[in-house]
């Protein structure tokens, strides 16, 4: 702001001025009125802050104003002074401070205001310009009525090293609706009584990340959180910061959020500790550094570029005492936290199913609407499972709501991601005129390229030369995807582009790939080959791209894609991705064999972790298949990965979906390892009657209406009854260290009486109980079941083996057992001597190596192998030469 000439303009004068005028205005003071200061000045802190007690008590003049202006700051110790002196009854020398320093500094401005005078002013203008968000279709609306509830898990460290398990009740913290209470316990204290000062709210693209943190800076104005714990909060959109021209300071990003550019910035940085910073899309800085990188920033006054700015933040060179709330998505979590000091994560799960009927009802302004609308979703599983997503949730009601309208069938609604943003396109095409159809079909295909030029560049924000260059400018794709924006330049505002969610740029830039012909590429580096086989650093960014790009694929939406964008989509792109696919299974490490020492490796050591910017692979390669919707193409995949290993995953419903669609597709000979896997805490509590219908379906009750009703499912219900399709060449299925709950034996149990193509099934060290196993037991010895091979660790069982030994006799098919690291008594080996030898048995091979046997067992063992010579029985102590006796040489 400027000021006459005849005031003080440079920091440095004002700082001097300042302080000859306090030290000036005390030396007025009697020693009987600079007793009163120093009681008053002691007894009214500002901020709650006052300088200590003994440094005011014997304090000159000159000592009292040095004193005042280093704890205050220059300008504003002479407001303290001023009010202190009113309240000491010194009003002559207060009034005569304020003419000089009228006279010398100008007239006061909010840039004097106090911290606590300032708080007031700056909450009220965080809630003016957060009170409406814009939508996708640039129509704002109220926050508190569009806001709806997600569910948000905080995840303490254990995850990483213990899964929760495939009980629907497990995990150290269940999901949370995102109300006022959720957000105050995201900077709650942890186990050990300390609050942590940087928070991580991931989630997949869409799912809400960004609403949620506008809602608490809302929230935080509001008076309604982190009361008496955060002064200022700020929010940053890292994406905007990154592509900002020129360079900027943490102080001046501050000021650009302030409804004043005079606002006590210095007081507020001072105390840093009661400020939070709200970074939006943190991930976006997760692009490799280069050699040459600079080391973050430490001073808030420096001026460097956006990401030295946030990288001071984010690694607490900057401000290390501040609170920061970071959002991002969950691609690379690694590599995020190796960013940051000390994060604690939560995720953000999205809608819950009472939530998304909420949802619905929000959005469409009709009750007959919504509930119609509800209805047809909730009837299709899977799309009503995709719209735990909010902003897939807008698409699905932005579609419906217009097919609702036009009177057409709401069956056309699809259920992948890829192809509801399909269908949200063509709708909005097909509000345009008939007559504007070829001159769109041309626009939409430049604005793909543009997409696809920005995702490879790792740009969200284009210039009007971008759009010039392309012939968009003044389009209506132009009006219909991208929103315009103003930025503060260095000379002058500058206009930027963006499309309206980064989702639709993702999307747009996949299926640029099939609305091009690899010849009209004008670089080998924008091929599909360059995509899916580019830096793996730049993986992460690629993964939703690279998702859309599989769902594209798809014969039938590829024929959408001809009749809605003109033109011919070749095959070859098909061909590309399957090879790609193919060539990824190809260089992954096998699993480890069966018979090995892989389970008691796991115990007690770190796993190989994931490269750093892969795809999470298999999973996310599982996602992409899915997205195809298309059997053939999953099946042909899959021969390139014939060994599907899912490690430390805690699985959600929409997962689920995802793996037991590809093992309905599986070719022959599949194999599939689910390796300390879990699964994300359910929704909302089950009733009291739940846990008996659980109990009869596991126990089996002995009334007749405890026979006669349905076992409660469990969340793997779906995936064994993908195992029993006719399709599936599922062929060897082991479940390690997963906690493995009576509802699950009881689901797999019905699976393998079923499934056509199981011969191999292990159950390593999960946690069974004795009517898991007896329920398991039974599926095994059903006259239709085909495992050939068993393998069975479970040092806990005991006396429950009787079970699995019964099963022997009737069991049609199995041959080979593995009981290795099992405790068998010395009655249970003679019950299982008895099974061996009984005519029923088809074992042909069993193993217990690491089973601990007296010398009457192994007797016992030796004479069923004598007995049956086609048997074999594998122990260290069977057919091994006998000890030598105590004082001969072992050489002898």
């Amino acid at each position: 702001m400027d000021q006459p000439e005849a005031f003080c303009s440079s920091t440095e004068s004002r700082a001097a001025a300042a302080r000859d005028l306090l030290q000036a205005a005390l030396e007025d003071l009697s020693q009987e009125q600079l007793k009163r200061f120093r009681l008053k000045l002691r007894d009214a802190p500002l901020d709650g802050r006052s300088i200590p007690w003994g440094r005011l008590e014997r304090a000159d003049p000159v000592d009292l104003a040095m004193q005042l202006t280093q704890f205050y700051g220059p300008e504003p110790a002479l407001d303290v002074t001023r009010k202190t002196l009113k309240r000491a009854d010194v009003r002559d020398v207060a009034a005569r401070l304020k003419e000089q320093r009228l006279q010398r500094l100008g007239p006061s401005s909010s840039a004097l205001l106090s911290v606590s005078e300032y708080k007031k002013k700056y909450r009220e203008h965080v809630l003016q310009q957060h009170a409406k968000v814009k939508e996708r279709n640039a129509r704002s609306v109220k926050i508190n009525k569009r806001f709806t509830k997600l569910l948000i898990a905080r995840e303490s460290a254990t995850l990483v090293d213990e899964a929760p398990g495939l009980a629907e009740h497990e995990g150290p913290e269940r999901a949370r609706r995102s109300d006022t209470h959720t957000f105050n316990r995201l900077f709650g204290r942890d186990g050990e009584g300390q609050r942590p000062l940087t928070v991580v709210l991931q989630g997949p693209a869409g799912i809400g990340k960004t609403m949620a943190a506008k809602k608490i800076l809302y929230d935080w104005a509001a008076g309604k959180l982190y009361h008496d714990q955060v002064d200022f909060a700020f929010f940053l959109p890292c994406r905007e910061l990154l592509e900002r021209p020129g360079t900027c300071s943490l102080a001046g990003l501050i000021l650009d959020q302030c409804p004043h550019r005079s606002a006590p910035v210095r007081q507020m940085l001072a105390r840093s500790e009661r400020l939070l910073f709200i970074l939006d899309g943190a991930d976006e800085l997760l692009p490799p550094p280069g050699p040459s990188e600079a080391a973050p920033c430490t001073d808030p006054f420096e001026e460097a570029d956006g990401a030295r700015v946030l990288g001071g933040l984010m690694s607490k060179t900057l401000l290390p005492n501040a609170r920061l709330l970071v959002t991002a998505r969950a691609t690379a979590p690694g590599r995020l936290q190796g960013l940051l000091c000390s994060p604690q994560c939560a995720e953000v799960r999205g809608f819950s199913d009472k939530d998304k009927k909420k949802y619905f009802h929000k959005f469409f302004r009709d009750e007959w609407m919504a509930e119609r609308a509800y209805r047809f979703v909730k009837e299709n599983e899977t799309l009503f499972a995709l719209c735990f997503v909010p902003f897939v949730c807008w698409i699905v009601c932005t579609v419906l709501r217009q097919q609702i309208e036009l009177g057409q069938d709401l069956s056309r609604t699809s259920k992948t991601t890829t192809s509801v943003y399909l269908l949200f396109i063509a709708s909005v095409l097909s509000s345009a005129p008939a007559a504007d159809g070829p001159q769109m079909q041309g626009e939409l295909r430049k604005l793909c390229r543009l997409a696809r030029e920005g995702i490879l560049q790792h740009r969200a924000q284009f210039a009007e030369e971008d759009l010039e260059r392309l012939e968009l400018r003044g389009s209506k794709v132009q009006t219909l995807f991208l929103s315009k924006k103003e930025l503060p330049g260095v000379l002058e505002t500058e206009v930027t582009y963006q499309f309206m969610d980064q989702s639709f740029q993702e999307f747009f830039a996949a299926l640029s790939y099939l609305l091009e012909d690899e010849r009209d590429l004008r670089a080998p580096a924008e091929s599909v080959g360059a995509l899916l086989r580019g830096d793996t650093e730049l993986r992460c960014h690629l993964t939703l791209t690279t998702r859309f790009l599989f769902g594209l694929l798809n014969t039938e939406r590829m024929r959408d894609i001809e009749r809605h964008f003109g033109g011919v989509v070749s095959e070859r792109v098909k061909q590309d991705v399957l090879r790609w696919v193919q060539e990824k299974g190809q260089g992954r490490p096998r699993a480890a064999p069966e018979g090995t020492e892989e389970t008691e490796a796991t115990e007690g050591t770190e796993e190989p972790e994931e490269e750093e910017g892969e795809l999470n692979y298999p999973l996310e390669l599982l996602y992409c298949l899915y997205e195809t919707q298309e059997g053939a193409f999953v099946h042909q995949a899959l021969r390139g990965l014939p060994e599907l290993e899912l490690e430390r995953v805690r699985f959600s419903r929409m997962d689920l979906v995802v793996l037991s669609y590809c093992i309905r597709c599986c070719p022959a000979g599949q194999a599939l390892r689910l390796v300390s896997c879990g699964l994300v805490p359910a929704q909302e509590k089950k009733k009291k009657k739940s846990l008996i219908k659980r109990l009869h379906g596991s126990l089996g009750g002995s009334s007749s209406q405890a026979t006669m009703r349905k076992p409660q499912a469990s969340p793997l219900r779906s995936l064994f009854e993908a195992m029993t399709d006719q399709h599936c060449g599922l062929n060897s299925l082991t479940l390690c260290r997963c906690k493995l709950p009576d509802s699950v034996c009881q689901d797999l149990s019905e699976a393998l009486r079923e499934a056509p193509a199981l011969r191999e099934l292990g159950l390593l060290h999960n946690w069974l109980s004795e009517a898991g196993l007896r329920v398991l037991c039974e599926g095994l010895a059903w006259p239709q079941c085909r495992v050939q091979k068993l393998r069975v660790q479970q040092p806990c069982l005991q006396e429950a083996l009787q079970y699995l030994i019964s099963m022997l006799r009737q069991s049609p098919a199995l041959t080979t057992l593995d009981l290795s690291d099992c405790q068998l008594s010395g009655p249970m080996v003679t019950y299982l001597c008895a099974a061996l030898q009984h005519p029923g048995c088809r074992l042909q091979s069993l193993s217990l190596t690491s089973v601990e046997l007296s010398e009457q067992s192994l007797e016992e063992l030796q004479t069923v192998k004598t007995a049956k010579p086609g048997l074999v029985i594998t122990h260290p102590a069977l057919d091994s030469p006998p000890e030598p006796p105590t004082g001969f040489s072992s050489a002898l």
